[in-house]
């Protein structure tokens, strides 16, 4: 995979609990790829371990792993304590109910990052869809694997994602922001190049109206309207 991937792999998750997944996250991790923590049925001692080789991301908090209980914290209780872990977050109001993410983001300041997870839905009507092999079905912007009640996927843009961390969690403007923008970048290693307004950075920009709407999107300094 880091052969196929070279100069594109930016990225991996890794369920900390299979065969050979340490010596795998240490392998990424000097490739230079960030790992992430996720898809995992594994214990807190186990996502401990991946962060102690090197992972430093928890993929889609809550989702698709044990919760967090107070016996067996699991991998939201490992990375929420670990400093050196971003806690991906899909805030569509779907995924994650607001008390929990507003615990989150109380829990792990400044180290939540808002993720879409999108499929192929997003931005567009309800109806059929594939997800890979999956046949999946959108009702009122939800996405499901068809003929079930197991989410595949979401159809959230990340303004949308910006006005929930606002409006649902009560979270600054700046902080929701920087869950956007600076945290994500520094989480996959181009926090000097991305996610802040300053000479030197990528000229990436949107303007958004006093409601949070999209107004006006720029890329590498070009409009892009």
């Amino acid at each position: 995979m880091l052969a196929a991937g070279d100069g594109v792999l930016r990225q991996i998750t890794i369920a900390p609990e299979l065969p050979g997944a340490l010596d795998a996250v240490r392998r990424f991790v000097a490739a230079g790829v960030t790992v992430a923590v996720g898809h995992t049925v594994g214990t807190y001692e186990q996502a401990r371990a991946a962060f102690d080789a090197g992972a430093t991301v928890l993929t889609h908090a809550f989702n698709a792993m044990p919760g967090l209980h107070h016996r067996r914290p699991g991998p939201i209780g490992a990375a929420v304590e670990d400093d050196r872990v971003t806690l991906e977050l899909i805030l569509d109001g779907v995924h994650v109910h607001p008390a929990a993410a507003r615990t989150l983001f109380r829990a792990a300041p400044g180290r939540v990052a808002l993720i879409t997870d999108a499929m192929g839905a997003a931005g567009a009507a309800d109806g059929p869809y594939r997800l890979g092999s999956l046949d999946v079905t959108v009702t009122d912007g939800v996405a499901h694997v068809t003929g079930t009640d197991t989410i595949a996927g979401s159809t959230l843009t990340q303004d949308v994602a910006l006005r929930n961390a606002v409006r649902l969690t009560g979270r600054s403007l700046p902080e929701a922001v920087a869950a956007l923008t600076s945290i994500p970048a520094e989480a996959l290693g181009l926090g000097d190049r991305f996610g802040r307004l300053a000479p030197g950075f990528a000229a990436d920009l949107v303007a958004l109206s006093p409601s949070l709407e999209v107004e006006r999107v720029w890329g590498g300094g070009r409009d892009l309207r």
